[in-house]
C-alpha cells in the first residue's frame, strides 16, 4: 500500500471537515425547524432528521441507527439500543449524527434542552465549555498523551460538577466507537491508558486525526448529555 503524499492527507483533511459542517448544516435544520418536540418519540425524531439528512446530502447516506436518544437514555453506554421514548415537556435530547457518515470517518453530536430546567441547561453550557477548554489544551501541547487530554477531561467534568459517562473521551477518524469497556487497542481512543502522543502518524502511514467525544451525565437526576466533534481540525 502507498504512503499518502500532501495531497492525500489534503483531501482526507478536508473531507472530514466537510462532514462535519454537514452535520452541523443538518442539526441547524432540525433545531431551527422544531423538529424535536414534546409528544414526540425518538424514532419519530430520528426519521425526521433521516429526511433532513437525505435534503443536505441529496443522497441516501449512513447506515440506520438510532440518531436520538432523551431523558434517561441519554446515560446508557452506546451499544445498548433501548425502547422507543416519549420527549417529555422538560427534557434532554442528545442528537449523534454518527450513523450519517459511513465508515466511521468521523462523528458530531449535541445536546438539546426543552423546558427551563436550569440544570439541564447548565449541562449543555458545561459540555461546549468543556469541549472548548480540551481543544484549548491540545492545541496548547504538541506532544499530549491520550492519558494526559483524558485526565484534563475528567478533571474538567469534575470541577463542574459531573461525572464522565464513558471511560474515553474521543477516537482515532476512522476507528468505530467503542462498547463497552476497555478496548484492546488503546491508542485508538483518547483514553486513561493511551500513552502514545496524539499527534503521530496513524496505521497506512495516515496522519493521525482525532474526534472529540464528551458524555457528561448528572449521576443524582440520571441524565446526561454529549458533545462530539472533530479535535484538531475545524
Amino acid at each position: 500500500m502507498a504512503v499518502p503524499d500532501r495531497m492525500d492527507e489534503r483531501l482526507r483533511a478536508l473531507r472530514l471537515v466537510e462532514g462535519q459542517r454537514m452535520a452541523q448544516a443538518v442539526l441547524a435544520e432540525v433545531v431551527e425547524g422544531g423538529l424535536i418536540v414534546p409528544g414526540s418519540t425518538e424514532c419519530e425524531v430520528d426519521d425526521r432528521i433521516w429526511d433532513v439528512a437525505g435534503e443536505v446530502f441529496g443522497t441516501a447516506v449512513g447506515w440506520p441507527d438510532r440518531l436520538v436518544r432523551s431523558g434517561p437514555h441519554t446515560v446508557l453506554p452506546y451499544g445498548q439500543g433501548p425502547p422507543d421514548r416519549v420527549i417529555g415537556v422538560d427534557d434532554i435530547v442528545v442528537v449523534d449524527l454518527g450513523p450519517l457518515f459511513a465508515g466511521h470517518e468521523t462523528d458530531f453530536a449535541r445536546t438539546v434542552v426543552l423546558g427551563d430546567d436550569p440544570g439541564r441547561r447548565r449541562l449543555v453550557e458545561d459540555l461546549a465549555k468543556v469541549g472548548a477548554a480540551a481543544r484549548e489544551t491540545f492545541l496548547g501541547q504538541d506532544d499530549i498523551t491520550g492519558r494526559q487530554l483524558h485526565a484534563e477531561v475528567r478533571a474538567l467534568a469534575g470541577k463542574a460538577g459531573w461525572s464522565l459517562g464513558t471511560w474515553q473521551v474521543g477516537r482515532l477518524c476512522g476507528q468505530a466507537p467503542a462498547v463497552g469497556g476497555s478496548d484492546p487497542e488503546p491508542c485508538s481512543f483518547i483514553g486513561p491508558d493511551n500513552d502514545e502522543p496524539l499527534r503521530r502518524t496513524a496505521e497506512g502511514g495516515w496522519r493521525a486525526h482525532w474526534i472529540l467525544e464528551i458524555r457528561l451525565v448528572d449521576d443524582y437526576s440520571g441524565f446526561g448529555g454529549s458533545f462530539t466533534q472533530l479535535l484538531d481540525l475545524v
